[in-house]
């Protein structure tokens, strides 16, 4: 299901990118803004989310190690903002959510077994 809400939400900032980084607290400046936001964050979610649904699909915890890698670099990130610039309330939601993302993300990473390998 978080595979599916990450390809949905790379959909939602390729369509309308302007759209999606205001919601997102980013101001867009010009055609290389809206590259930038469809390339890299819109990439960001459609990796997350095309992995996930794979393994997911494939019954291989394997495949959820790249997006639990890369759900936890944002995470870092946004960490490492809070000790650089300080605590926001607007930065509770994202993380708390990053922060759920991992647990699954690292929960169904132990329990779904390679294909041949059952437990």
């Amino acid at each position: 299901m978080l595979g599916l809400l990450a390809l949905a939400t790379a959909a939602r900032i390729w369509l309308d990118p302007v759209a999606a980084a205001t919601q997102m607290g980013l101001v867009v400046n010009g055609p290389l803004g809206q590259a930038t936001l469809r390339a890299d964050v819109a990439g960001l979610f459609a990796g997350i989310g095309g992995l996930s649904v794979f393994g997911a699909v494939k019954g291989d915890g394997r495949w959820l190690l790249a997006p639990l890698c890369l759900v936890v670099a944002a995470l870092a990130g946004r960490l490492l903002n809070l000790a650089l610039a300080g605590f926001t309330v607007e930065q509770t939601p994202p993380i708390l959510v990053e922060v759920v993302l991992v647990l699954i993300l690292g929960a169904a990473f132990r329990i779904l077994k390679p294909p041949g390998k059952m437990a």
